[in-house]
């Protein structure tokens, strides 16, 4: 079934409670050497949600990443109530692997509420209809070797199509340089429960994908090129209603790269030109 990765990753996202204010998540069986950023990003979130009351959604949450994540073994997320105030909660969520830190979340939440409106203007591009799905395009590549080609090629909660293309050696091999700009369209690959609480985790899990490749677009090098690529930081708000199973465009750019860090920054737009998320992140981006 084209959606059985989705309904594996919503097992990954409903944590197990072992005692007030902590709760273990597991890693999917994949041979990876460390767990994906955004699964760590999706299953904070989720332990923090669950401590706070439902009329207070996440509107915010800044996360770092302080040690890579085994995906042999459980992760244990702790949950500090900070605050509960009049409109505002707070949360902060430290990850815990083989009794060490591997990553910490400052999350606010607040209650719904009105007020002055206004926002960026999505760029003008072609519907998400009329591109080719991303997966598709990387196994057309003839250099991908065995073990790469049956990465591509596994099962995925989310599809994307690319609005700047994807060109043939974008795993294989280097790429040609081009500007730190990226258009994608997104969705998961099935329809999701209603919950906006399970949506939210979702876009921030698929946040964490593409966004530091955003970095190393203008030296022709991709995240399987020769370099050192991890996430270090993570920020994210939350600003109108959406659904992650409707099609979303994840707009990304790199204004700086130095001291072997790249910055990124992402807006994510409803395809009717609402923005929903902004998205700012700097990772390690070291020559090897």
């Amino acid at each position: 079934m084209a959606d059985a990765a989705l309904d594996r990753l919503l097992v990954l996202l409903d944590l197990e409670k072992i005692e007030e204010n902590i709760f273990r998540g597991l890693s999917p069986p994949e041979r990876v050497q460390r767990v994906f950023g955004g699964q760590v990003l999706a299953q904070a979130l989720v332990a923090a949600t669950r401590t706070v009351e439902t009329q207070r959604p996440c509107h915010s949450f800044h996360a770092y990443f302080l040690r890579p994540g085994d995906p042999n073994v459980p992760i244990l997320y702790e949950v500090d109530r900070s605050r509960d105030g009049g409109s505002f909660s707070a949360r902060r969520v430290v990850a815990i692997q083989h009794g060490a830190q591997i990553f910490i979340l400052a999350a606010s939440f607040q209650k719904v509420e009105s007020g002055f409106e206004h926002q960026s203007q999505m760029p003008v591009v072609p519907d998400p209809e009329s591109l080719e799905d991303d997966q598709q395009v990387l196994l057309r590549d003839p250099e991908l070797r065995p073990e790469m080609r049956q990465w591509v090629a596994r099962e995925r909660p989310f599809e994307t199509r690319s609005v700047l293309g994807r060109g043939p050696f974008e795993i294989s091999g280097n790429r040609p340089a081009r500007p730190p700009v990226d258009h994608v369209w997104l969705k998961t690959r099935g329809t999701l429960p209603d919950s906006a609480n399970t949506h939210r985790a979702l876009l921030a899990f698929v946040s964490d994908m593409s966004l530091l490749d955003t970095a190393l677009l203008p030296h022709g090098k991709s995240i399987f090129s020769d370099v050192q690529v991890a996430s270090l930081d993570h920020a994210m708000w939350f600003h109108r209603p959406f659904r992650a199973d409707d099609w979303l465009l994840y707009v990304q750019d790199s204004p700086s790269a130095s001291g072997a860090r790249g910055f990124n920054r992402g807006a994510i737009y409803r395809r009717d030109g609402v923005l929903v998320a902004s998205v700012a992140q700097e990772g390690l981006i070291r020559p090897r």
